[in-house]
């Protein structure tokens, strides 16, 4: 089998980045559209209209609904054709950027990244995740190439509510394991074959780099100081996230993080909130974990603030044919979750829940 892996064209990273992406972005093209909602384009667009002025670049906003759903893609596809956008920016969060995504390949424009929270790795990667107007998935598109750019700013990600660090936290912490047991299948991955020495690296990497100063990393943003722990963590919520899952491979955690939008009572959860209880599923469906591991991981994502218990996600109402209902979806054929070396029917999946739930309360005591 191949191997292969899957890069960005330039990252950016530091305090101030954002009044210099001009100098980064205009080199890409000097017509620029900018994807964000509303309250991100009040929060930043005047800075980074400046900075692309200073390079001789124009900027047109496209301010989207705040869901990266196919009918916002088309509205934007329309807005780039009528400035002939050459570059395409996605300013916000993980679905303002893989909205970005969708609208360049669709006209053939280069794309950025530049994300204003740190709370999924969507910035670094080639796919677009797609939900209805309502939240719920709704597919996925995978593109030829990774971002042209993705910058950065950590200033930014310090100011931003915690919330989204630490849910970029539970995103990042699954793919060390997800790549893991991808990789003892010889799975094929995003990149179209099985994972590098690279990859798997960082993936490594980036689950040692977020158990060693994801705390510390946490305390500085609550004060909304830029430091080298935090540093260090949007990192790997961002880059080595992204380069591990997308090249490593995917597995429960993701399965249960993109496929529990199925239930309505999840909606007002993150991404990466529901990624981290998918791991703890992962980690008790997964007997070559042991145990003392499965603890470990448990207790940090107890002490960081990641849901590790179904009230924590807003399922503890489930009735238990409702639980294996869903479960019985999340594992129909095609779910990444058939990327273990063993099967997983809806059975062990709900066994697993269960058993994610029962850990997760008594390690919480």
């Amino acid at each position: 089998m191949i191997k292969a892996m899957m890069f960005p064209g330039r990252y950016v990273q530091g305090a101030g980045s954002l009044d210099e992406a001009g100098k980064f972005i205009a080199p890409l093209g000097k017509k620029v559209l900018v994807v964000s909602d509303k309250m991100v384009k009040g929060m930043f667009s005047d800075r980074l209209e400046a900075s692309l002025k200073k390079q001789g670049a124009e900027m047109t906003s496209f301010v989207f609904s705040g869901e990266c759903s196919k009918n916002q893609r088309e509205l934007g596809i329309k807005k780039a054709q009528e400035v002939k956008a050459e570059v395409v920016v996605g300013l916000g969060g993980g679905k303002a950027i893989d909205l970005a995504k969708a609208i360049a390949f669709n006209v053939n424009a280069r794309v950025v990244s530049l994300p204003s929270i740190a709370s999924n790795d969507a910035p670094t990667s080639s796919c677009t995740v797609y939900y209805t107007d309502e939240g719920v998935l709704d597919g996925y598109d995978i593109w030829p190439r990774n971002p042209d750019l993705v910058l950065i700013d950590t200033q930014i990600i310090a100011n931003a509510p915690i919330r989204w660090l630490i849910s970029g936290i539970g995103d990042a912490l699954a793919t060390w394991f997800e790549a893991d047991a991808a990789f003892k299948g010889r799975r094929p991955a995003f990149s179209g074959g099985i994972p590098t020495m690279t990859a798997m690296s960082v993936a490594r990497l980036c689950y040692e780099t977020l158990m060693d100063y994801g705390l510390e990393a946490k305390m500085d943003a609550e004060n909304h100081v830029v430091t080298p722990a935090l540093e260090k963590v949007i990192e790997a919520n961002t880059l080595l996230s992204g380069l591990g899952w997308e090249s490593g491979g995917l597995a429960t955690a993701h399965t249960l993080g993109n496929g529990l939008s199925i239930l309505e009572c999840t909606h007002h959860y993150s991404h990466g909130e529901k990624v981290a209880f998918g791991l703890v599923t992962q980690l008790c469906l997964d007997d070559d974990v042991e145990p003392e591991e499965r603890l470990q991981v448990v207790d940090f994502m107890i002490e960081i603030g990641l849901p590790v218990t179904f009230a924590e996600i807003g399922m503890e109402k489930l009735t238990k044919e409702e639980l294996m209902k869903a479960a019985e979806t999340l594992t129909e054929p095609g779910n990444f979750i058939h990327n273990h070396v063993f099967p997983v029917t809806g059975y062990d999946l709900f066994s697993a829940m269960v058993k994610a739930d029962a850990l997760g309360k008594a390690r919480k005591q």
